[in-house]
């Protein structure tokens, strides 16, 4: 069986960004699928680079191999490129499944209603779908998706630092990612310390919260030594709002994966879809309001922490050997 997995991403980022497109690749390769790789960059020439790619790298790359099931980390850099992958792979009438990273229609289109129609019409090109959770599994059913789609549950996290043991509870807590667009950060003036991590810190911050640094993906869960991680967005202490927070009731934020592998059980909104995720396996709190957090922390029960933390510690070691990944694109597979 020739099985690969394709993926496009910029090979010069030193955020998180191709992170978890990177971890898929070295997970499958245990599946014995291949990779195919496709780059891009922010240059002068990128659009002359970008049109080139799609009419003749990306299907020139792909006719040379003996394939017979393609998974598809989408997106790509662009809806050019994303139908020159599609294309190329059928054919070769090869099968081919669509890994979904981000879905444009419930993020930066949500209330464009031919863009949606659009994406969906491109989804239903593919074999297969595995998308991020039962919400969003359900949303695509609801706006027209009618290929098989398996849920991924979360994004596995290749994590090669030692994962955190508690002895010791603190009512810290601490948050990754692009802090520009977490507004809500220079609104957190409370009690609980707030450690953070990240590039695009703001001038100023409450005096309980700590920017740390920002660090490589693989390199940053040494430094997370808090009590538990934090998935919010908006710019809201009251709910996760505007675009990036309306998206978390669909989405799995890759942060969430960062924290559970590295050992710190999370602190999520109680609406967004990996709510469901944390409240089953009993790996965190769900929480209406940051407003909360004070009296939270203060007031939770010791046991049920350090309990909590055991959980964790089950549910990271998966996401360090990519059963989550593993699963769904077996089942699928199976499927089709």
């Amino acid at each position: 069986m020739n099985n690969f997995v394709i993926s496009m991403y910029d090979k010069t980022q030193h955020e998180a960004g191709p992170k978890a497109k990177v971890d898929v690749v070295n997970f499958l390769a245990k599946l014995g699928f291949e990779s195919i790789v496709f780059y891009f960059n922010g240059a002068r020439k990128a659009e002359l680079l970008s049109l080139k790619q799609a009419a003749w790298d990306i299907p020139r790359q792909i006719s040379k191999e003996k394939m017979q099931v393609a998974l598809f980390q989408y997106p790509a850099l662009n809806e050019r490129s994303n139908v020159a992958i599609l294309n190329a792979v059928k054919k070769r009438k090869s099968k081919i499944f669509l890994l979904l990273h981000d879905v444009e229609s419930l993020r930066l289109h949500r209330d464009d209603i031919e863009y949606v129609k659009h994406e969906v019409s491109f989804f239903n090109q593919s074999d297969g779908i595995i998308a991020h959770n039962q919400k969003m599994v359900k949303w695509l059913k609801s706006v027209g998706v009618i290929k098989p789609i398996v849920s991924l549950q979360i994004f596995d996290y290749d994590n090669p630092q030692k994962m955190l043991t508690h002895d010791e509870y603190h009512g810290t807590v601490c948050f990754a990612g692009n802090l520009k667009k977490s507004e809500f950060l220079s609104k957190m003036k409370m009690q609980t310390k707030i450690y953070l991590y990240g590039p695009n810190q703001a001038q100023k911050y409450p005096e309980n919260v700590s920017y740390q640094g920002s660090f490589d993906p693989n390199e940053l869960p040494k430094y997370l030594k808090q009590d538990f991680g934090l998935i919010w967005d908006g710019d809201s202490l009251d709910e996760c709002n505007g675009v990036f927070g309306e998206y978390l009731k669909y989405n799995n934020p890759h942060k969430t994966s960062l924290y559970l592998s590295s050992g710190l059980p999370v602190i999520i909104w109680e609406k967004a879809a990996l709510a469901d995720f944390v409240k089953e396996n009993r790996i965190g709190l769900t929480i209406k309001s940051l407003c909360e957090l004070d009296e939270t922390l203060t007031h939770i029960n010791i046991q049920d922490y350090f309990e909590m933390c055991k959980n964790v510690a089950t549910i990271g070691e998966k996401l360090r050997s990519g059963y989550y990944i593993t699963e769904a694109t077996t089942k699928l597979v199976k499927l089709t």
